[in-house]
């Protein structure tokens, strides 16, 4: 598809491959959700910021995430098979904040609970689902974490929170 408007100012055949840097850049162009991904193991509660995350299936109901192999979380995930997905509404920028810092009691100073599988959800979230890792396939510096939807839950008020080019928003209401 083409239309009027300017050309892009070089093109992938006549520039080379990007660096870290220019590739995060371009990506941040491209909103996505924020989530908190969580689990209970040995009766303590682990959880970890993530945005990259979305549904894969109705049939059956799949959704993945992707981890970074060296994430601590990941570890206590991989370990407890099963996890929460807390989808953060737009209030709560301080939350995906708390979540995505290394070393942080994230759950110390956070409303939460757990479902009725036992998974940690976060409190003010517009919509958690309930879910058991059903593979792991490698993507790199990141780990591609598929899991099955068993409950999902979502609130009939409140938008989610958004991050775009290294910040948050919202979306604006019709």
């Amino acid at each position: 598809m083409s239309g009027p408007g300017p050309a892009p100012p070089t093109t992938p055949a006549t520039r080379g491959a990007p660096d870290t840097r220019e590739f995060r850049r371009v990506m941040g162009r491209y909103p996505t959700g924020a989530v908190v991904v969580a689990t209970m193991l040995a009766g303590r509660p682990y959880g970890m910021a993530v945005n990259s995350f979305t549904s894969v299936s109705l049939d059956p109901m799949l959704v993945l995430f992707c981890v970074h192999r060296s994430s601590r979380t990941w570890g206590a995930l991989r370990a407890s098979g099963r996890f929460a997905v807390s989808v953060l509404a737009a209030d709560q920028a301080h939350v995906c904040r708390v979540f995505a810092t290394p070393g942080a009691d994230r759950f110390a100073s956070l409303p939460w609970s757990t479902n009725d599988s036992g998974q940690p959800v976060l409190g003010g979230a517009v919509a958690w689902l309930d879910c058991a890792v059903t593979a792991v396939v490698d993507g790199g510096d990141h780990e591609v974490v598929f899991g099955v939807v068993r409950a999902a839950f979502d609130r009939p008020d409140g938008g989610p929170l958004v991050c775009h080019r290294g910040g948050f928003t919202g979306l604006s209401e019709p």
